[in-house]
């Protein structure tokens, strides 16, 4: 099979139909036949989307989401992947702390957004799931992160996130970080009273803003060097 749209499609539905092997395997044969690895993630979180959806409609399980999360670990695995974009750590194009905040133990979301932002050459610390406002306040103090991603699946960590907003305020770490938070359920209205820059739906997007705010930062310390006279 030769055709780069044919096998993008076949993708996006064995993604949406669980089907590891398959997935896998004409994952291997995109890239192969050309495909760039940038565009096979986009085209695996496609699938990814469905899976969502399905599970939103009660049609998928929890566990299905699990074997979702473990496909797009094992696309991200493939050599190809790999050699693409783990072959050069020494200079990260920028630096992001995640974590699942407290109250929520969900991590498909957020373990994709961190496939996706080091597959684009983030440096990622992952907290994990289920972390108060302390370890992440710790962490930032620690890391010195460019931005902080939290996700929160459930819709009762909208309170938490905005909490670990205010801690960051409290320990006057907020205007040092960009804050992005990533759901089904954020809206701007939300995002807003939560006190972050920027919201997410999906891994895709929250990659994008991450991207661009890098992107607007790298500007902005060209700008100061100039200024300061440093070449």
């Amino acid at each position: 099979m030769n055709n780069l749209g044919e096998l993008k499609d076949l993708i996006i539905k064995y993604v949406e139909q669980l089907d590891e092997d398959k997935v896998v395997s004409l994952a291997t044969e995109a890239l192969d036949a050309g495909l760039e690895p940038l565009e096979l993630l986009g085209v695996v979180n496609e699938g990814m989307s469905r899976v969502g959806k399905l599970y939103e409609n009660k049609n998928y399980y929890i566990a299905d989401l699990i074997v979702a999360g473990l496909i797009f670990r094992q696309v991200l695995s493939l050599d190809k992947m790999r050699a693409h974009f783990y072959q050069d750590h020494k200079r990260p194009l920028g630096k992001v702390v995640l974590g699942t905040v407290q109250g929520d133990i969900h991590d498909i979301g957020k373990d994709i957004f961190k496939g996706m932002l080091e597959a684009n050459g983030f440096e990622v610390t992952d907290l994990g799931v289920d972390i108060p406002k302390e370890v992440f306040v710790e962490n930032v103090q620690r890391v010195k992160p460019h931005i902080v991603g939290l996700s929160g699946p459930l819709t009762n960590t909208i309170e938490t996130m905005k909490e670990i907003v205010e801690a960051f305020v409290k320990a006057e770490l907020r205007d040092q970080v960009k804050i992005i938070i990533g759901a089904n359920h954020m809206t701007t209205d939300i995002c807003r009273y939560i006190g972050a820059d920027s919201f997410a739906n999906d891994a895709t997007i929250g990659t994008k803003v991450c991207l661009e705010w890098m992107e607007s930062i790298n500007k902005q310390g060209e700008i100061n060097d100039e200024k300061s006279g440093i070449h």
